[in-house]
């Protein structure tokens, strides 16, 4: 599909869902981060003692960083080269701010990031939305794996931004945890509608309510969050996972 053909396509898409999926706004939601990289949560999710998990870091962790002001317990994930080195440029200096290079997925893997068509773009996807040739290779694993190998109990609040795994890890949090009380998930394009619809019936039954559509930016909450990890049978099968974090 030419290019143009497809931004008009997906334009009006996004235009439609927030009409054919009626998100229950609340009025509690506040705005982090930049214009570009910022996202709407529930400001009792902005406040000290909160575990944040961010996967895509890109260019750009405003959003990660406003958490981190606000006393959240932040960890941002990303295994793309750049990201890395914006990361490690602006990443605060103490404990309660890590970085993992390494993506996240449906199970422990080694997976092919494929480029964006535009060099200028920093963001890689494992599903090669934008059918390029350039790859590198990076560790994933699911949240739940990752969430045991850094020794946390709970995560209060997640955030990915992943160039079309969130498929992927919607399905591994649902079957394995966590459940956190704030899930926010860009959608990426280009996808099937369906798999969109799909994924916010799943988590519609799960509990979670969807409460804003900014773009292809949505916030889920739940009221009973923090469901721990489903089964210690998991547990084995899923640990030993090769990230380790850095400040």
């Amino acid at each position: 599909m030419h290019p143009t053909v497809l931004r008009i396509r997906n334009r009006a898409t996004r235009e439609t869902l927030p009409r054919l999926l009626r998100p229950d706004v609340r009025d509690d939601l506040v705005r982090l981060g930049s214009e570009y990289g910022g996202w709407w949560v529930p400001a009792a999710d902005v406040k000290p003692d909160v575990v944040a998990y961010c996967a895509g870091a890109g260019e750009d962790i405003t959003f990660d960083l406003a958490l981190h002001v606000a006393g959240c317990q932040v960890t941002t994930f990303d295994p793309t080269l750049r990201a890395i080195a914006h990361v490690e440029a602006v990443a605060p200096n103490d404990d309660r701010f890590r970085f993992l290079p390494v993506g996240w997925w449906s199970h422990e893997d080694t997976l092919r990031f494929y480029a964006p068509r535009d060099p200028a773009h920093v963001s890689h996807s494992a599903l090669n939305l934008q059918a390029t040739q350039d790859y590198f290779e990076a560790p994933v694993n699911t949240v739940a794996a990752l969430m045991r190998e850094l020794g946390d109990t709970r995560v209060d609040l997640i955030k990915m931004d992943i160039e079309g795994a969130e498929y992927e890890v919607i399905d591994s949090l649902l079957r394995d945890g966590p459940l956190p009380r704030t899930l926010c998930v860009e959608f990426d394009q280009p996808q099937p509608l369906r798999r969109t619809f799909n994924a916010v019936a799943r988590l519609r039954a799960a509990g979670y309510d969807l409460v804003k559509i900014d773009g292809w930016n949505y916030t889920f909450t739940r009221q009973n969050g923090n469901v721990p990890l489903l089964s210690s049978n998991r547990h084995a099968k899923e640990s030993g996972g090769s990230a380790r974090p850095s400040h």
